[in-house]
């Protein structure tokens, strides 16, 4: 089965979940050859690592700015798939991945699973796992269309090296795109200096216990000293304390990391529903009956003001001996 894999550049650089997704196409049974596109610039030392995780080449997608449009990046795929004979097209589980995937699916004719974590092999073929019910479930679904789009769940899978040796060819691609309509990019901010909350190991958010906006700098400052990055919940980025790029739970962003600190949030099931793929969840919470210490697998009952400062004690001492 030849397959096509988008990966995400994210200044310059490859995402962790582009080689998230190559490592996941290369335990699939079945796989003949992989093919890695992008969309924008990047050194030939990054493209490079897309073979070391398993790309047999890869190839730069050519897209005017003016034509910036989920819509246009799903005819784009779509056409490359078709030049490429690929029956699989695997997608990252991002905000523009999953603005794309169904597009593409309806584009493509293909079955469509979102936000897949793992797969099981059998005499029958191949299911995909996936959580469901905000991640209370986790459940096998097989796709019986002859072409499947997916997209892959963050940190879910793993990464794992070929060991390639990085060689890989590249060519370009430029689709002849006709849509009725297109939109204009009038300007963007980007965080710069910043971890990506979406490929960060350790996060570290906080609530309304914090009480204030004037009060996050240590919240900041233990992120700082665990290579962690910085989250909160949805009341705290409606106030406007923090921007709603670090607001997770249900309706914002969705997390997995290996750790995932939450310091006075109450745990509402929205909240719950965005970090539940969490390896580990450390909560400190003044109420003991906060619904947060139920998915917890680690709590702290007490107040943050006495709590967080111990906290940020133990990362130093930690750090000193790393």
């Amino acid at each position: 089965m030849n397959t096509l894999v988008y990966c995400e550049l994210h200044q310059g650089k490859f995402r962790k979940s582009a080689f998230e997704q190559l490592s996941f196409v290369k335990a699939l049974p079945g796989i003949a050859d992989v093919t890695a596109c992008f969309m924008g610039e990047t050194e030939k030392a990054e493209i490079e690592q897309l073979s070391v995780y398993g790309a047999n080449k890869a190839v730069k997608i050519k897209i005017t700015d003016d034509l910036y449009d989920e819509s246009t990046y799903a005819s784009a795929l779509s056409s490359l798939a078709e030049k490429l004979s690929a029956a699989l097209i695997i997608l990252p589980h991002s905000t523009r991945g999953k603005a794309i995937a169904p597009r593409l699916a309806v584009k493509f004719r293909a079955g469509y699973l979102p936000g897949v974590s793992g797969f099981a092999a059998s005499d029958k073929g191949v299911s995909f796992r996936k959580k469901v019910y905000s991640g209370k479930v986790e459940s096998l679904f097989s796709i019986h269309a002859e072409k499947k789009v997916l997209t892959i769940a963050n940190n879910s899978f793993g990464i794992k090296s070929t060991g390639a040796s990085g060689e890989i060819s590249t060519e370009e691609f430029k689709p002849e795109i006709s849509i009725p309509f297109k939109n204009t990019l009038l300007g963007s901010k980007k965080a710069e200096g910043k971890l990506l909350l979406s490929d960060a190991e350790v996060v570290v958010s906080a609530g309304r216990g914090m009480k204030s906006a004037d009060n996050w700098k240590p919240v900041e400052e233990l992120a700082e000293l665990l290579g962690a990055a910085t989250a909160c919940s949805r009341p705290v980025s409606d106030e406007g304390w923090r921007p709603h790029s670090e607001h997770v739970g249900q309706t914002g962003k969705v997390v997995a990391p290996n750790l995932y600190i939450a310091l006075g949030i109450s745990g509402a099931i929205q909240h719950i529903a965005g970090i539940s793929s969490s390896k580990v969840i450390v909560a400190v919470n003044k109420d003991p009956e906060a619904p947060i210490f139920q998915v917890a697998d680690y709590g702290i009952v007490g107040d943050l003001q006495e709590v967080l400062p111990k906290l940020i004690e133990g990362a130093k001492e930690l750090k000193k001996t790393s």
